[in-house]
């Protein structure tokens, strides 16, 4: 049986920390938007005596925690083999959301062969991502697809995520080394301020939510939390000649929306470049072969 899905990556540009014991009600309120750069997993699962996950992530073995995790929450204990092949568009750790989109676009796969809802692969990767700690609400975002804001922590029908209209081109620029998001996050007096800043300003876009509001609190909690490093916050000033910008949450990477070519050209010179655009469908099957025959996705 093997089955291949694709999921969007995510940034997110602001956010506010929402522990609790349920794991489906934490998480994080945030807003960011989808990319359609993202994650493409293709699942192979064979019922066996004793069960194996093996992970193989752009050509080589990977430990793949948070992929790993969502798989087993959808197995059990049950016996399979499953062996999961992920390519990744963008890089890890900085800010893209590939944990989430990885182990996504898996439990997408891996559901579809074992005849679970859509809904149960939502919840074994927002488990994953959280009992992790690499990700809060990329989960979320992205089975809404679009621009979004998570108005409730959790992963809905528990969360409520609500789509802000806009399908803007996407420039990424890469400016840094990688940042662990759970390195980050266990500094209390961070968290803390996270909070704070991350709070008022998700109440803010409620109450006028818009992609230019959107972009302003992001660049207002990079700078105001001291999440941006002075290499970060020259991007920023850089890019915002040209258009809006920020910090991708959690790494050391800008996203900006405005003059495409413009934004390229002056981001350039600080790191590498990446465009894309806002990805409005959200995660979907490629293909699904449970048996000979090969079933179209959706």
């Amino acid at each position: 049986m093997k089955a291949k899905a694709f999921s969007p990556g995510h940034v997110t540009g602001f956010f506010e920390i929402h522990a609790h014991e349920d794991l489906l009600s934490a998480g994080s309120r945030g807003a960011g938007m989808c990319l359609s750069l993202g994650a493409s997993s293709e699942v192979m699962l064979v019922p066996a005596t004793k069960q194996s996950i093996k992970v193989t992530i752009n050509g080589k073995s990977s430990k793949a925690e948070v992929t790993k995790r969502a798989i087993t929450h959808l197995i059990g204990d049950k016996g399979y083999r499953v062996e999961v092949t992920t390519d990744l568009e963008l890089p890890v750790s900085q800010g893209f959301g590939m944990s989430a989109a990885g182990s996504l676009s898996a439990a997408m796969a891996a559901a579809i062969l074992l005849g679970k809802e859509r809904q149960e692969a939502y919840e074994a990767a927002h488990k994953a991502d959280v009992e992790s700690g690499c990700g809060l609400g990329d989960v979320s975002a992205i089975h809404r697809g679009g621009i979004t804001l998570r108005r409730r922590a959790g992963l809905p029908p528990v969360g409520e995520v609500v789509r802000i209209q806009g399908e803007p081109e996407v420039v990424l620029a890469i400016v840094g080394r990688r940042l662990l998001t759970k390195e980050i996050l266990k500094d209390e007096a961070k968290r803390r301020e996270i909070n704070d800043k991350g709070g008022y300003l998700v109440d803010s876009l409620v109450k006028q939510p818009s992609l230019e509001r959107l972009m302003t609190n992001s660049r207002i909690f990079a700078l105001e939390t001291g999440l941006a490093t002075k290499r970060i916050a020259r991007a920023i000033d850089t890019a915002s000649m040209y258009g809006q910008a920020s910090m991708s949450m959690l790494g050391s990477s800008v996203f900006a929306i405005g003059d495409t070519q413009r934004l390229k050209e002056a981001l350039s010179g600080l790191g590498e470049v990446l465009v894309c655009k806002v990805d409005a469908v959200g995660p979907r099957i490629v293909y699904a072969v449970p048996d000979s025959s090969v079933v179209q996705g959706e």
